[in-house]
């Protein structure tokens, strides 16, 4: 299975000359519809407010309802088992082709193992009934707001692409369309030591930048937990983190172990400079950490997840390296136990930078794919930074409420071996995870809770899961009430697709957010791209209407 899973990292393949970029025949071939005449009352217009007045023009109108039409092209639902996505194609035009390879020159292909490479997210049981129809290679802002400029002018789809980590099918192309590969856009801009900030491109690596920074005495505090390997996409959802590039790629408010201390993305990004749908790149504030003016664009971007522009440049809140830390680790009779000691330790106002929590079954899943000798039985893992003496003094006293709670075998280290040892547990739990059933496919639920209802809310699902005949795993950011649930199962078998179905039967966004918030994200959609080229058909429901 691991190889399987590594197959993210295989080097680029050798892109075609420009000779050879005539178009593939589309499998599903539709007619081109011509481009319609612009509105009267957009002519004329600066570009943004003909932008603004077509979208309001359109939204006013009697016969329009803006629902997505036809097929239903949900992807990566939470609650959707469906193997195959379906989508509306039609044939891209051998002018668009030509234009995109007028300034891209070989930074573009239309071979079909790499559209096919780049449709298939790599960590998704998702597949999309088309792939994209081109794949382009920017290394420029100015690059990618030609590509955006293009793909508006014939209404052509775009999926933004970095590391090829969704578990949810973000990266799917059912449209066909653009994928823009942000992998060559991976500079270091500019750092500001005093200020405690860096710039970067979208294409820049976690790890790559950590090294970058560490001879001054800083980093980018914002670990993901699955793998060294990673991309941090700015994420609400969905993205995850496998990486081919280590790309930092931006659409989405990431889940990390270190938010406990530091916070999520949206509390990391100072500022995004963006390719809005019709070609806008705008700058959504300065380097100055706090701002009231005005709308907080930088939010709204990131967790959009590809659906409102692509993100070119960030400017990221950097921290001190701590002077020192300690790991440590526990036992518990149930998983219970072990959430109520995540509660308590951040009652007690114990500065505690991770509190990972994994049950039973992960652990065993840890010593079949790492051949340890886990106790199988629910784990606490903590890690606490600061000075030597004040990062003893806080293990010490959440050994104590361990302790307290039927806590066992409570141990920590402190050499940096020992404690990347035990953190590799935690970031190799969902390919772990895979050792169990190496022909299943996981959906990973995504739940969070006040801190107060954690332990409840755990124990409830935990029930659910053990009493269902498909292996299912619980792993908790525990400091700040939020759990996933992976549910392996075979989606080649109905009766497993309809049991992890039921284990997760609910419409996640409308369940949380509710239908009045769907329709504003709807229309703040309809607004900035009212041809839906952005990353169409993800992240809001298809059944949202406006």
């Amino acid at each position: 299975m691991a190889a399987s899973l590594h197959r993210v990292s295989r080097p680029r393949r050798a892109l075609l000359p420009l000779s050879s970029l005539r178009l593939p025949l589309s499998t599903q071939p539709q007619p081109t519809s011509p481009a319609p005449p612009p509105s009267s009352t957009s002519r004329g217009l600066p570009h943004f407010l003909s932008f603004l007045a077509a979208a309001a023009a359109a939204a006013g109108g009697a016969t329009v309802a803006l629902c997505d039409p036809g097929v239903d092209h949900r992807v990566g639902g939470k609650d959707s088992t469906e193997l195959v996505v379906e989508g509306e194609h039609r044939r891209v035009p051998q002018e668009f082709i030509d234009e995109l390879a007028s300034f891209l020159g070989e930074n573009l292909t239309v071979d079909y193992d790499e559209r096919s490479f780049h449709g298939t997210p790599q960590n998704s049981f998702h597949k999309a009934a088309n792939v994209p129809d081109v794949v382009v290679f920017p290394r420029t802002q100015d690059e990618v707001q030609k590509i955006v400029m293009a793909c508006n002018k014939y209404k052509i789809p775009i999926v933004p692409y970095g590391g090829a980590t969704s578990i949810e099918g973000h990266t799917l192309a059912p449209h066909g369309g653009v994928c823009i590969d942000m992998t060559l856009m991976k500079k270091i801009k500019s750092l500001h030591v005093e200020d405690m900030d860096v710039v970067v491109d979208p294409g820049v690596g976690w790890i790559e930048l950590n090294e970058y920074l560490k001879p001054y005495g800083l980093f980018f505090p914002l670990d993901p937990g699955k793998l060294e390997k990673i991309n941090l996409i700015c994420r609400t959802w969905g993205y995850n983190w496998r990486n081919v590039c280590y790309s930092l790629f931006w659409f989405i408010s990431c889940e990390v172990t270190f938010k406990v201390l530091y916070g999520t993305m949206r509390d990391n990004v100072i500022n995004l400079q963006a390719v809005l749908p019709n070609g806008d790149v705008i700058k959504t504030g300065s380097r100055a950490r706090k701002s009231a003016a005005g709308y907080d664009l930088a939010r709204l971007i990131i967790g959009s997840e590809g659906t409102l522009g692509v993100i070119t440049e960030v400017t990221l809140r950097l921290q001190k390296l701590p002077s020192h830390s300690v790991v440590a680790m526990c036992n518990f009779k149930t998983i219970k136990d072990a959430a109520d000691v995540a509660i308590a330790t951040m009652l007690s106002g114990i500065q505690v930078s991770r509190v990972e929590l994994l049950d039973e079954v992960q652990i065993r899943a840890i010593n079949m794919a790492n051949g340890k000798n886990l106790p199988e039985v629910p784990t606490l893992m903590f890690e606490f930074i600061g000075t030597e003496a004040y990062a003893l003094e806080q293990t010490l006293l959440v050994q104590k409420i361990a302790c307290e709670h039927r806590g066992s075998d409570f141990v920590f280290v402190e050499e940096p071996d020992a404690k990347a040892e035990l953190w590799k547990i935690r970031k190799e739990a969902l390919w772990a995870g895979f050792a169990m059933e190496p022909d299943h496919e996981a959906m990973i639920t995504d739940v969070c809770v006040p801190l107060s209802r954690l332990a409840e809310c755990i124990s409830t699902s935990k029930r659910l899961l053990d009493a269902s005949p498909l292996t299912c795993l619980v792993i908790a950011h525990a400091g700040d009430g939020n759990f996933h649930t992976i549910i392996l199962f075979d989606p080649s078998k109905e009766e497993q697709r309809k049991e992890a179905e039921r284990l997760n039967h609910f419409m996640y966004l409308e369940k949380e957010l509710g239908i009045e918030s769907l329709r504003t994200m709807k229309r703040i959609k309809a607004a900035l791209d009212p041809n839906n080229i952005m990353n169409p058909g993800k992240l809001i429901p298809p059944h949202v209407c406006i």
